[in-house]
């Protein structure tokens, strides 16, 4: 009997303690503390990455984190402009923005934003934007540039702008190169991948879903309806991202519910490829084999200039449709300039809607352009061209556009002006967000902010005017949005 015992003793330990071992050595050991999604992320990785020694600390890393009950415990994202929303929304549009070498696009953005979205479907999202530059001066223009000009978003608490600070950050330093990507590339990629996790991480709890955007499109008018008529239809399919682009990750739609493990696996592989291609992988571990997109797309990007070391980018998506808002309008008006204007050059050519240009040999800081409207009327967009259209020469590098309205009836100028935006090559083409509220504009202001001693051409001063609404559209109730914010997600 003993000897029976002592053989079965035997073979018990023959069995089980290579388990131990294994359990021990392997780096893709599923325990307890991995939730199931967790487990598909850990055999994901050792069936299509057959992760190197080298890699394995990442996994450890990912084990530590789970043990944590705070994996993100020293990310201190903090609020810079407005306040969070009192109640739940459908949506949370997320932008993350840095500074750009050769300009921002983020201020357009926003405009498009606003602009594309009217009062009604408002109510149904906010707008988290995360400023992710460290540069002082950059973040303060940004903060004093977003306080004026979306002053009523702010207020309504319907925009937010946060930043997280460089500590939070893991290390820059020593990351290892894939796919033959430069150094530099590699830090960039690295440090987005942080960036959209931190931004997300903020937007875990204020809406049912996410989607993300980048600081360079332009939106098409409704989108927030179409996709609230998608989700509708979607209600009940399983699904881990829609896809309203097909450029890089703009447009992607989240459930909020997939937004903890999604930042845990930014972070975890921050380094290892940019985000688009993460969350590729990231929708596959997730069971979703294929991307679902819709056609046309709802977003176009529009920036001409990288944000990584403001390289020309030509990135269009074919599939968005333009939304085309004829020729301008250029109603009665008079220009009034504080420029010495050259013998021979003619003022109103800026404002003329044919191919002539008004030029001045020296522009001096403070010098502006300012066209009178005879009438006061609704403009909708604004569209400033200087400098040579071939030659690229003698552009308004450094100005800006502001928007004049008048309650004292003053006869030459206005008395309240606020900033529409910055020339960015010389050119600035934007929609107009005030409007929406009815208030008409009478004065358009081009200010030169500094001072151009090789001459300055203007080619064009264009506005378009509106008197009626931009679109018709349904109640977002009648699409089913209300049903959908009280009812649980279908699992997947």
């Amino acid at each position: 009997m003993k000897v029976l015992l002592w053989r079965l003793i035997t073979i018990a330990a023959v069995l089980v303690l290579p388990i131990f071992y294994f359990i021990d050595e392997n780096p893709f050991d599923t325990t307890s503390f991995l939730s199931w999604r967790e487990k598909k992320m850990v055999a994901w990785q050792r069936a299509r990455m057959q992760i190197s020694p080298v890699k394995t600390s990442h996994l450890k890393t990912f084990k530590d984190m789970q043990r944590n009950s705070e994996p993100l415990k020293n990310v201190s994202s903090r609020i810079l402009i407005g306040a969070l929303p009192l109640e739940k929304k459908l949506l949370t549009i997320g932008i993350s923005s840095v500074r750009r070498p050769r300009g921002s696009y983020l201020l357009d953005t926003l405009q498009s934003l606003f602009f594309a979205s009217s009062l009604s479907e408002q109510k149904h999202f906010i707008v988290l934007v995360q400023l992710a530059d460290p540069d002082p001066k950059w973040l303060d223009q940004m903060i004093s540039n977003i306080s004026t000009l979306f002053k009523s978003y702010v207020q309504a608490r319907q925009l937010v702008v946060i930043t997280t600070p460089l500590k939070s950050y893991l290390t820059l330093k020593g990351l290892k190169k894939y796919f033959n990507d430069t150094p530099t590339y590699v830090v960039f990629h690295s440090k987005q991948n942080m960036d959209y996790a931190f931004l997300m991480n903020f937007a875990t709890n204020h809406s049912d879903y996410f989607l993300m955007i980048e600081d360079d499109v332009k939106c098409a008018p409704g989108f927030v309806t179409q996709i609230a008529s998608i989700l509708s239809a979607w209600e009940r399919k399983p699904w881990v991202t829609l896809e309203f682009s097909q450029v890089g990750f703009i447009g992607k739609l989240f459930h909020t519910r997939d937004l903890p493990c999604f930042v845990r696996f930014l972070l975890l592989f921050y380094q290892e490829m940019p985000c688009d291609y993460l969350l590729s992988h990231f929708r596959d571990i997730l069971m979703q084999k294929k991307p679902i997109r819709f056609f046309p797309s709802l977003f176009q990007h529009m920036g001409q200039y990288s944000s990584f070391e403001g390289k020309f980018n030509r990135l269009k998506d074919e599939e968005f449709k333009e939304n085309d808002t004829g020729s301008p309008s250029n109603p009665a008006a008079t220009i009034y300039t504080n420029l010495n204007v050259t013998n021979g050059s003619v003022l109103m050519n800026a404002y003329s809607l044919d191919e002539n240009f008004f030029y001045i040999k020296e522009a001096k800081a403070g010098s502006h352009l300012t066209v009178l409207l005879d009438i006061p009327a609704i403009v909708f967009r604004i569209q400033v061209l200087t400098g040579s259209e071939l030659k690229k020469e003698n552009q308004l590098e450094e100005g800006q556009v502001e928007l004049g309205y008048d309650s004292t009836n003053r006869i030459n100028d206005c008395d309240d002006y606020i900033l529409l935006g910055l020339l960015i090559n010389g050119i600035l083409d934007k929609h107009v967000l005030s409007q929406e509220s009815g208030k008409k504009v009478k004065c358009v202001r081009v200010l030169v902010t500094a001072t151009l001693p090789s001459g300055l051409i203007v080619r064009h001063i264009n506005l378009w005017i509106k008197e009626t609404e931009k679109y018709i559209e349904k109640p977002l109730e009648v699409l089913g949005v209300v049903r959908m914010l009280n009812t649980e997600d279908t699992a997947y």
